[in-house]
């Protein structure tokens, strides 16, 4: 072999190494390749899904709440009913009572439209 096939050979086998190295290079820098994106993505959704977790945390909470305070206004509710109800019952009574002794009960008073509509829905 001859000093120029030599001489092509060792140029062809550098020229191959150097394109190794500039494909290499051009793929990924030094910098990209000592990052660890998945690892980084990763604990990024980590944190979402955490902070995801306390946000529906807080919002069962408020549920919990919303759901005791409505329990105990139903109850008020209920309660405030029945006095109402026990309170036409009485009015009746005192009134049939007043005229079977002979007398006449005192005029009425003139009644919100508020309380009428009140009084529409008791079941006494």
């Amino acid at each position: 072999m001859s000093a120029e096939t030599w001489a092509q050979v060792g140029l062809t086998g550098a020229a191959a190494i150097a394109s190794a190295f500039a494909g290499r290079a051009a793929r990924r820098s030094k910098r990209q390749e000592n990052r660890d994106d998945f690892t980084a993505v990763s604990q990024q959704q980590a944190a979402v899904v955490e902070q995801q977790g306390r946000a529906i945390e807080r919002l069962e909470r408020r549920v919990e709440q919303g759901e005791t305070k409505a329990a105990a206004q139903q109850e008020r509710l209920a309660e405030n009913d029945e006095a109402i109800a026990w309170a036409l019952v009485r009015i009746r009574d005192l009134v049939a009572y007043i005229r079977k002794s002979g007398g006449e009960p005192p005029a009425s008073r003139p009644m919100s439209a508020r309380a009428a509509r009140v009084l529409e829905r008791s079941d006494v």
